[in-house]
């Protein structure tokens, strides 16, 4: 059966695995990054790498970018997408990277002639290689509809919360708890370092009962090891919740747990860390215990 063609923008840490699960599926992927040299993995599935957005100004492009500014970026110029889409009638771009939900509103308004779609994810890089993302999507039903196909090979759980802007409003909610869990774990951890508890037997017995869940589960070994190699980095994590604050604000939604979790990333930043997984965040609570036991 014939598949569709599809561009992806961005080979970072979400998009190389996103784009190299679609071309392994059969879809004639056309990628680029701003950065040469890291399309190796995607060609090797199948992909063709092009030099400028505007060479890869198909139909349907996906962008998975960190922020919305850099999709401007590849939007405008001469070797923009909007350049290379001249001849393309109605072109769907697809927003997968998390950003403000008021932002991608405004830049559907601007963009009269494009079918806007935002499809944020949840899962991590772990979720991307392994084509088990959650993606929220928001936009219209047709255009969500036309990219099911490509969808059902990124994620197990694909959901249309509404329009234009439904899919970052989600994402915003989901780094509120995903915040939350990852500093409470990490507070708990060190209550019970302070006390001379086995961190590691701790996470077992919190892993078992109620306090359990994915955060955890994916995050458990970075807690061990001390290796916060990131999948998801503390900056990201920190602009993700200044979305939440600023959604809560425009909707009179008081949001004062998810304002102490942003000012404990921005301990992290401030300490050095921001390029560190998110659930680095236990470095802050050791910090400021020493990461003492009591005798």
């Amino acid at each position: 059966m014939r598949q569709d063609p599809i561009a992806v923008l961005g080979l970072g840490a979400m998009g190389r695995p996103i784009a190299r699960n679609l071309a392994r599926a059969g879809f004639p992927v056309t990628a680029w990054n701003r950065t040469p040299g890291r399309d190796g993995e995607v060609r090797a599935a199948g992909a063709v790498s092009v030099r400028t957005p505007a060479e890869a100004a198909l139909p349907v492009v996906l962008t998975v970018l960190p922020d919305l500014a850099d999709v401007v970026e590849v939007l405008e110029g001469p070797t923009g997408l909007l350049a290379g889409w001249r001849e393309v009638e109605r072109p769907v771009l697809v927003v997968m990277g998390t950003h403000s939900p008021a932002a991608v509103r405004a830049l559907g308004e601007e963009l009269p002639d494009v079918r806007l779609v935002d499809a944020p994810v949840s899962g991590g890089d772990i979720g991307a290689e392994a084509g088990t993302l959650s993606i929220m999507v928001g936009g219209h039903a047709d255009d969500v509809l036309r990219l099911q196909p490509y969808f059902s090979v990124l994620g197990t759980t694909v959901r249309h919360l509404g329009p234009l802007g439904s899919g970052q409003m989600t994402k915003a909610c989901n780094q509120i708890v995903v915040g939350a869990v990852l500093n409470a774990v990490s507070e708990a951890l060190a209550l019970a370092v302070a006390n001379g508890l086995d961190p590691e037997t701790v996470l077992d017995v919190l892993g078992g009962g109620l306090a359990g869940g994915a955060a955890l589960e994916a995050k458990r070994e970075k807690w061990v090891s001390g290796d916060y190699t990131p999948g998801g980095r503390a900056r990201h994590q920190l602009k993700d919740l200044a979305f939440a604050l600023e959604a809560g604000r425009a909707s009179n939604v008081p949001l004062p747990v998810t304002a102490a979790v942003g000012q404990m990333y921005t301990a992290m930043c401030a300490l050095g860390l921001e390029d560190d997984d998110h659930s680095g965040i236990y470095q802050v609570y050791q910090s400021l215990t020493h990461n003492r036991r009591r005798p």
